[in-house]
């Protein structure tokens, strides 16, 4: 008998030290038809709450000529560190309102990453190899995810209470309207967002001969 109020009472403490599960908002990028879209940034603003700036590392690499991620979330206070992996020099700038910088020409990986304190998107370029671009998008909360070949992305460990869901695009001719919901514990929410696309002219030219065009279709603050 003794035995089995200590189990009775062992599961009854365990179960209560169990925190429910968060909620999570799980979110389909698409284009007018329907196609999935890679690289779409998903984020949700709880509504009345206050966030920290974030302490995380993130890295921006630079391969084959090629900025790798070609898009980069972070969260306000993320340091970057950019890292030239190419066997030749490259030299990384921004003339972005969200951050303007310059690194001198390099290899290798510079001693001191750049630190991101203002919300917006960040056009990365080379001013050795114009055809190099990428971004780096900043958003004030934490709960954020980029979209990979699905087009899906799942947002987790969202506290119950109200959020606002936006989404960013490299190639959006405008940011689709955002999305208010209110979350439950343990509650799976599901959207879709439909993104229009820029003229390809626009998207596809060199970077730093197009850099007035790309402060309205990709420097715009998220």
């Amino acid at each position: 008998m003794r035995l089995g109020r200590f189990v009775f009472a062992l599961t009854l403490s365990t179960s209560l030290a169990i925190p429910l599960s968060a909620a999570s908002i799980v979110v389909e990028v698409r284009d007018p038809q329907g196609a999935p879209l890679p690289n779409a940034v998903v984020y949700a603003v709880p509504d009345g709450k206050e966030m920290a700036a974030s302490s995380r590392l993130a890295v921006m690499d630079q391969k084959d000529k090629t900025f790798v991620p070609h898009v980069l979330p972070v969260q306000v206070g993320t340091a970057v560190k950019f890292p030239n992996s190419d066997d030749i020099q490259h030299q990384v700038y921004s003339f972005s309102p969200a951050k303007t910088f310059q690194l001198p020409l390099y290899k290798g990986t510079p001693a001191n990453p750049i630190v991101f304190t203002t919300p917006g998107v960040v056009t990365l370029g080379c001013n050795i190899h114009d055809k190099m671009n990428g971004y780096i998008v900043i958003v004030e909360t934490p709960f954020f995810e980029k979209s990979e070949e699905s087009g899906r992305v799942e947002i987790r460990s969202l506290q119950p209470g109200k959020y606002t869901v936006h989404v960013w695009h490299p190639d959006m001719a405008h940011e689709p309207p955002s999305q208010n919901v209110t979350v439950s514990e343990s509650e799976r929410l599901d959207l879709t967002f439909s993104v229009t696309a820029a003229p390809a002219a626009l998207t596809s030219a060199p970077l730093n001969k197009l850099e007035d065009k790309f402060k309205k279709y990709g420097n715009g603050r998220p």
